[in-house]
C-alpha cells in the first residue's frame, strides 16, 4: 500500500484545527468518522483549497476504496459542522480558522498560486447583515470572495500553493 500522506507530520495549524474539530463534533453529539478526519486532515495539510476530486486522488493513492459520494458526503458533514468552507468560484474547500464561531467568511485568493487568506471581519458581516436586512432579504449564508495576486505574486516571488 503507498505511504499515506498521514505518515508526514502535520502543521502546527493542521493538527490543531483536528483537535479542535473532534472536539466539537463531540460536543455537539456529531460523529467525527476516521475518513472524514481524513479528508478534514488532507484539506488541512494542502498547501492550496483542494476540490473533491483531488481529495479523492489522495485517498486512492493511500489505497482506500472510494466513489465522488463517499467524499461529498464526508465534505457536507464538514461544511456542516462548519470546519471547512466552499469556495464557490473555484469550487473547492479550505480549512475555517474560526470553526467554534458562527460567521460568514470573506477569502482573498490569488488567482496565480492559489494562496487563500480567510478573513474575519464582523463590521464586514455586519454591514452585509444591515443592507441585506434594508433589501428586505433574508441572508442564509454569507462568503466574499475577493480575488487578486498575494504580495509574493505581485513581487514577482515563486511561491506556488499547488
Amino acid at each position: 500500500m503507498p505511504s499515506s500522506k498521514s505518515d508526514r507530520p502535520m502543521p502546527p495549524d493542521a493538527r490543531q484545527a483536528l483537535e479542535q474539530a473532534a472536539l466539537l463534533c463531540q460536543q455537539r453529539g456529531a460523529r467525527l468518522t476516521e475518513l472524514r478526519r481524513r479528508v478534514l486532515e488532507i484539506i488541512w495539510n494542502s498547501p492550496a483549497p483542494l476540490g473533491a476530486y483531488a481529495i479523492l486522488d489522495i485517498l486512492r493513492d493511500e489505497g482506500r476504496p472510494g466513489a465522488p459520494p463517499t467524499v461529498y458526503r464526508a465534505l457536507d458533514f464538514l461544511l456542516e459542522q462548519g470546519l471547512i468552507h466552499r469556495l464557490a468560484s473555484l469550487n473547492v474547500f479550505t480549512g475555517c480558522r474560526q470553526p467554534g464561531s458562527h460567521h460568514g467568511g470573506q477569502f482573498l485568493i490569488c488567482q496565480e498560486c492559489g494562496l487563500v487568506d480567510e478573513l474575519s471581519n464582523p463590521r464586514l458581516e455586519e454591514l452585509l447583515q444591515n443592507e441585506a436586512a434594508i433589501r428586505q432579504f433574508e441572508v442564509l449564508a454569507q462568503t466574499v470572495e475577493m480575488l487578486g495576486r498575494c504580495p509574493a505574486c505581485r513581487n514577482g516571488v515563486a511561491r506556488h500553493a499547488g
